[in-house]
């Protein structure tokens, strides 16, 4: 197994399936480099984060002429979520949109789908940003959290071959982040978030890129500003988050800084895991 860092990427294995997790930072704004993407890489299935759309807004026919389902679950102007998933693998089944726990939060941040071909659960999951410490924000993120916890314990059983992907906002320790004084007892990093992620691995999910490289550097946010991509100033706080059943199928895991580049990019990069069938 292998994990990698850099531009290109890893070979897909015969009989494999990528799944990728992406925060597109407005699907429409950024429609042609996410299709270029999806040409190029050719994923199975992919989990965005802040599609900025409403379903109706949703740029629903490039996606589809690609040869993928799209499930949405939008929001207008802010969060948003959707899964796409290649054709040939059926289209999604029990779809869910939500937390399901009867809490009247209206943001859509999470949304579900089992892929038939695959035989897999997959989600998608936009987790939120907190803006600063003492705020409403954060205490939410907070709750936001700890209502995961709850529908993943419920909903993602150890024996179910599953995968969780998003942007949880969330760096889980010091080495994703370019400066850990910087950064501490910030909202991405208060020790209160990181016990919040890690419950969520006590469910029996497992970070597949600490599983398959427990020191490696890596980020998958850089800020627009003050040149923190040239300059690598970034964090790790977008992750595929798996059970054991599909963990122990997993290849390789990789960030795509390629999708980072050039000219109007999300200030997020995919990242992609390959797993055997």
């Amino acid at each position: 197994m292998s994990l990698t860092d850099a531009d290109g990427g890893t070979q897909r294995a015969a009989g494999s399936f990528l799944v990728a997790t992406w925060n597109v930072n407005s699907l429409r704004a950024r429609i042609e480099r996410v299709t270029e993407w999806l040409t190029r890489v050719q994923p199975d299935v992919v989990c965005l984060q802040e599609i900025k759309a409403q379903d109706a807004d949703f740029p629903r026919q490039a996606i589809e002429d690609l040869g993928y389902f799209a499930t949405i679950y939008g929001q207008k102007a802010y969060n948003g979520v959707a899964l796409l998933t290649r054709r040939d693998h059926g289209e999604p089944q029990d779809v869910l949109r939500g937390l399901d726990d009867g809490d009247s939060d209206a943001e859509a941040r999470l949304i579900s789908a089992t892929i038939p071909s695959l035989q897999i659960r997959v989600g998608s999951v936009y987790v939120p940003q907190g803006q600063e410490l003492a705020s409403e924000k954060f205490a939410y993120k907070l709750r936001f959290l700890e209502r995961l916890h709850k529908h993943v314990a419920q909903r993602y059983p150890s024996e179910l071959p599953a995968i969780l992907g998003g942007d949880y906002n969330v760096a889980p320790a010091d080495a994703d982040v370019y400066d850990p004084k910087g950064w501490k007892d910030t909202v991405i990093c208060h020790p209160s978030v990181r016990e919040a992620f890690q419950r969520l691995l006590h469910t029996g999910l497992t970070d597949t890129v600490r599983a398959l490289e427990p020191n490696a550097t890596l980020y998958t946010y850089w800020d627009y500003r003050s040149l923190s991509f040239p300059k690598n100033n970034g964090l790790r706080i977008d992750h595929l988050l798996s059970t054991q059943p599909l963990l122990a199928r997993c290849q390789s895991v990789r960030v795509d800084r390629d999708a980072r580049k050039g000219e109007k990019p999300s200030d997020h990069a995919p990242v992609i895991a390959q797993f055997l069938r």
